[in-house]
């Protein structure tokens, strides 16, 4: 009997004791993801603090700068050029042309080529048609994808906006007019310029 009590006694504590083992194991786990978690908020923090002090010294530079001396010395936009590579492109090599690519030059009062923020709005015009059927396409390019069309190389800085024209000009022989009207998103000037191109 003494022996069956003492085969049941070691049972329990090795119960208790795997029991314990389990629970301890558990909480070291939770305690290591819990050091994790707490790195990374200590991480935040800094980058937080670092970005705020760097907020604060641009503050203080923006602040010892008149307004209107900010706003003078940008780059104003004072005409829109269309290249002489705007024009229609066989995109698939397929010996149809079925792309219009507009190439668009915003520039500054030194003639100087700038990256501008703003909206394209362009137009395929067949000025041969009746009234009503001359406007042969509308495309409007806003602002935020117009930056990611910004185009350099090592002769040309331009917005390359391309669009597909195939159902639009296919037969056509005759030149055609793409007209764009870009609007400054800063001085909200309203600029329009066109170019004859041959389909």
């Amino acid at each position: 009997m003494r022996t069956a009590a003492r085969i049941f006694l070691a049972g329990c504590m090795l119960v208790f004791f795997a029991g314990c083992e389990d629970t301890h194991k558990a909480a070291r786990e939770k305690g290591d993801i819990l050091t994790g978690e707490k790195k990374q908020l200590q991480y935040k923090l800094e980058q937080c603090n670092t970005e705020n002090e760097n907020l604060k010294k641009q503050v203080e530079v923006l602040a010892g700068i008149k307004q209107e001396a900010r706003f003078e010395n940008l780059y104003h936009i004072q005409s829109v050029k269309l290249t002489k590579h705007t024009g229609f492109y066989d995109k698939n090599k397929d010996g149809g042309k079925e792309s219009l690519i507009v190439y668009l030059q915003p520039m500054d009062e030194q003639g100087d080529i700038v990256k501008a923020t703003g909206a394209a709005d362009v137009e395929l015009w067949d000025l041969n048609k009746k009234d009503g059927e001359a406007m042969l396409g509308k495309w409007r390019v806003e602002p935020n994808e117009l930056k990611s069309l910004w185009f350099t190389t090592f002769l040309a800085i331009n917005y390359r906006l391309t669009f597909d024209v195939a159902d639009k000009i296919e037969g056509l022989k005759e030149p055609l007019t793409v007209k764009v009207i870009f609007t400054d998103y800063l001085t909200g000037k309203v600029f329009n310029e066109q170019a004859v191109v041959k389909p």
